[in-house]
Order: C-alpha cells, then sequence, then structure tokens
C-alpha cells in the first residue's frame, strides 16, 4: 500500500475511476435482475435475452483494437469522456426498444461505448499516472469494482420496482452523463509523460523491443484463463447442481464465490506489490486445476465443494488482478495502452463464447465436459505464464526480486 502514501494524485485519479467504473459495471448488469420483465416486453426468450450481454462483450473486443491508436495519441480521459457520451443512446434506445432488432442495437451501442471505457481505459488511465508501478492501483481498483454487483443489482431492484425496467434505463443514462462524464471531464487527469532522471521525457526506444512471440503468450494465457473465468462464473450454480447438490445448496455454495474473490483480490493489493503479474498468475493459476481435478474425482461430495469454491473463488480472483497487470511486466505508457486494446478483442470474445459453450457442454457430457475442458484451459494457462516468467525483461525481473 506504498503507494496510497506517497502520490495523492493516484488516490484522486483511483477514486475518479472507481465511482465511473462502478456505473459503468453495475449499470449493464440489468437482464439478470429485470430479464423476466424483459423477455415479457420484447417477446423474446429469456436466453436471448442474456445474449444481450454477449453482444455487448462481442461488440467491445471487436472496437478495442480501433481505439489503440486514440488512447495513444489522445490518452484515456478523452477517449472515456467519448466512450461515456456513446454509451448514453444505448440506453435511450434500449428505453424505446418494443421489439429483439432494438434490444440487441442498443446492446452494441453499449458495447462501443463501454469498449473505451470498462477495465481497459481505466487500467490504461492508471498506467499513465503511475507507469509500471500501476499494478497496486489496478489491484485497489479491482477490488472496488468487484463489488459492482453487489451494489447494483439491488439498485436496480429497486429502481424497477418504482419506475420499471424502461425507467431505470433513463435513470442509468442520467447517471452516465450527470455523474461519470464530469467525472471524466473534471476529476481524471491529462495524461502524463514519465519523465526519466534528466527531466526528459523517457523515449520507448530505450527499452528493448518485446518480440512478437512473447506478445502472442500473453494474449493467449489472458484469454484462456478468461474463458475458463468467465464461462464457470456464469455456469456455476448448473455446475454444482450437475455434481448432485440440491438447489438450495448449489445457490449457498455459489454466493460464496463473490466474496473470495473480492477477497483474493483484496490479498493481493495488501501484499504491497511484492509481486508482478506474472507470479501472482503463476500461484493463483496453479490453485484453478488443482480444485477442477478435486471436483472431477470427489463425487459431489459435500466438503469437495466447498474446497472447490474456496480453492477456485481465491485462484480466479486473483488471476483477474494478474490478466490486467500481466502486460505492465512488458509494456509502458504508450505500449501498454496498444497492447491492453489488441489484447481486449480476444479476451471479450471469450468472455461471450465461454457461458454458451460450457452450457452446452454440461447439458451434453454433465460436469465433467465442462470440468474436462477448463482443466485443459487452465493447465495451458499455467504452462504458458512458466514461459512468460523466463522472458520477463531484466527491469521488471529486478523489480520481482
Amino acid at each position: 500500500m506504498r503507494f496510497l502514501k506517497t502520490d495523492g494524485r493516484l488516490i484522486g485519479v483511483l477514486l475518479v475511476l472507481a465511482i465511473t467504473q462502478l456505473i459503468g459495471w453495475g449499470t449493464i448488469g440489468l437482464p439478470p435482475i429485470v430479464g423476466r420483465d424483459l423477455a415479457a416486453d420484447l417477446g423474446m426468450s429469456l436466453p436471448m435475452v442474456f445474449a444481450g450481454t454477449s453482444t455487448l462483450y462481442v461488440t467491445m473486443g471487436l472496437c478495442a483494437p480501433w481505439l489503440a491508436k486514440a488512447f495513444a495519441r489522445h490518452g484515456a480521459r478523452k477517449v472515456m469522456m467519448v466512450g461515456t457520451v456513446v454509451a448514453v443512446p444505448g440506453y435511450v434506445v434500449l428505453y424505446f426498444a418494443r421489439e429483439p432488432l432494438l434490444y440487441f442495437v442498443a446492446w452494441v451501442i453499449l458495447g462501443m461505448g463501454g469498449s473505451a471505457t470498462l477495465s481497459t481505459g481505466a487500467y490504461i488511465m492508471l498506467n499513465e499516472v503511475a507507469g509500471r508501478q500501476a499494478k497496486n492501483a489496478i489491484g485497489a481498483l479491482m477490488l472496488v469494482t468487484g463489488l459492482s454487483s453487489s451494489i447494483f443489482w439491488p439498485t436496480t431492484s429497486f429502481l424497477s420496482g418504482h419506475f420499471g425496467w424502461r425507467g431505470t434505463c433513463l435513470v442509468y443514462a442520467a447517471m452516465l452523463i450527470l455523474v461519470s462524464l464530469p467525472l471524466y471531464a473534471f476529476g481524471a487527469p491529462c495524461r502524463n509523460i514519465m519523465k526519466d532522471e534528466g527531466g526528459s521525457a523517457a523515449k520507448p526506444s530505450d527499452a528493448p523491443a518485446i518480440p512478437r512471440s512473447t506478445f502472442n503468450l500473453v494474449v493467449i494465457a489472458i484469454t484462456l484463463n478468461a474463458f475458463v473465468n468467465f464461462g464457470l462464473g456464469a455456469v456455476l450454480i448448473e455446475l454444482l447442481r450437475a455434481e448432485g447438490l440440491a438447489p438450495a445448496q448449489a445457490i449457498a455454495f455459489g454466493s460464496m464465490l463473490g466474496v473470495i474473490q473480492v477477497s483474493a483480490r483484496g490479498l493481493d493489493f495488501l501484499g504491497g506489490g511484492r509481486w508482478d503479474g506474472i507470479t501472482t498468475g503463476l500461484v493463483a493459476g496453479t490453485a484453478l486445476p488443482v480444485a477442477m481435478l478435486l471436483l472431477m474425482l470427489s463425487e459431489g461430495a459435500t466438503w469437495a465443494v466447498a474446497v472447490f469454491i474456496l480453492l477456485y473463488g481465491a485462484g480466479s480472483g486473483a488471476m483477474a488482478v494478474a490478466r490486467a497487470t500481466i502486460p505492465l511486466v512488458f509494456y509502458d505508457q504508450a505500449e501498454f495502452a496498444k497492447a491492453m486494446s489488441m489484447i481486449a478483442l480476444p479476451l471479450n470474445l471469450a468472455s461471450a463464447i465461454s457461458p454458451p459453450l460450457l452450457a452446452a457442454l454440461l447439458t451434453q457430457f454433465g460436469s465433467r465436459g465442462a470440468l474436462g475442458l477448463t482443466l485443459v484451459f487452465s493447465c495451458a494457462t499455467v504452462l504458458i505464464l512458466v514461459l512468460l516468467g523466463r522472458r520477463r525483461p531484466q527491469v521488471a525481473a529486478a523489480a520481482v526480486t
């Protein structure tokens, strides 16, 4: 937590991003709360309603590479301001939707705005302020944003109970304009170019170029883990029921997952940045295949399910921090912005594809089908992180030791 004591400017940026990221991620969480109302009003099935979220992730992924130059040229603040303005019409279109077509158009618009404002833009802004020392700041931000559903699911339920889901959309559009946009405009910093000891701007060419093969390994590791985390998170209750748990038991165990994940992020944050993203990923990533093997071999024993939730929750929670901070090991400033924007495409596509694919495996082959695929992906992630550890730049390796 040393950065909290030494950089008051960073605290201000964290406060701005904590509020805006909570709003950004919280407001798009409509389907879990008002999904049945949406389905009834729009004449859609419930799976089609939830496909709106998949549309959001696909759109975010497709837009992300196009934003790489914008982040590098204009800085995160301006891009996130534009993204906020773009997202507002998404909720207005959703308000006016009377058929599935406009419903999905709304999620496309929200995805376009989200590609500029959700997570990637926030991490780039923190990197602009703190450079390679942004790991702890990103961990602190993820600690807060992990609570978005805990805050906004009750909020959405309250608002929809008073104004209906359409009125809730207008409230969320107003929230973006009246809260998020002013915070970006007046509370977020303009891009800060890190200086070297002589006072001149540090040149990217001073650092050794990162091989393309290394970037590809980073992309594969992050994408595979995102597939596992987003997919299992979506089908966890059904997975536990397939293991033989009663519905009430499955929900009780599943509800523990979020708390454990946030706690793991907190422990990583309180660690004070002693590990970089690769080391965090290796330790956390190893817990995932262990958890899956235990569940596969236990025949649904209650004690094994409890240990699975503990190991998987802690591992996936810390891996979320690792996914965001592994690029910090290799890239800084404009290079980091470009790398994160390029990584966002496969990451978001994996997030969109994994829930329906794991659900299909669960339906066709039972829990062993879903667990088997995620086990293979988790083991592959660990192996790739081992390779990345050997490619760690000297400056990053010195910081770890």
